[in-house]
């Protein structure tokens, strides 16, 4: 689905997909499975995974000097403040709030905001 949505826009990068942190963090290591190479170059992240949350994810992540620099977007339904200022203080590049409908996104500024300097991150790659 997010390649299929990404191509309409113009972006043809490759997009790597893991169900959990978990195997996110085996993808960018090469931990039983091929390594990504090289590096992605943006990571779009959810905090409600499955095995590993995306806060978890990001926490390991930012440890690991060959990932740490590696820019890193949330998209989640959480607007919780608790899981804002988790994200701010590893470093997140935005924290975009999944709307339930198209009018609820286009009413939050930052979200939309976010999700274009997202956008434009990854074609600039």
């Amino acid at each position: 689905m997010w390649n299929v949505n990404l191509k309409k826009i113009g972006i043809t990068h490759p997009i790597h997909v893991a169900r959990n942190g978990r195997e996110a963090l085996d993808i960018l290591r090469g931990s039983g499975v091929p390594k990504i190479s090289p590096a992605p170059s943006v990571i779009l992240l959810d905090i409600n995974m499955p095995r590993m949350n995306g806060l978890e994810f990001l926490t390991e992540l930012r440890r690991e000097p060959e990932f740490s620099h590696i820019p890193v977007f949330i998209m989640t339904t959480s607007n919780e403040e608790t899981d804002r200022m988790a994200a701010q203080r590893l470093n997140v590049s935005g924290y975009i709030v999944k709307p339930m409908s198209f009018e609820n996104f286009e009413a939050s500024p930052s979200s939309l905001d976010n999700f274009t300097l997202f956008l434009d991150l990854i074609k600039l790659k």
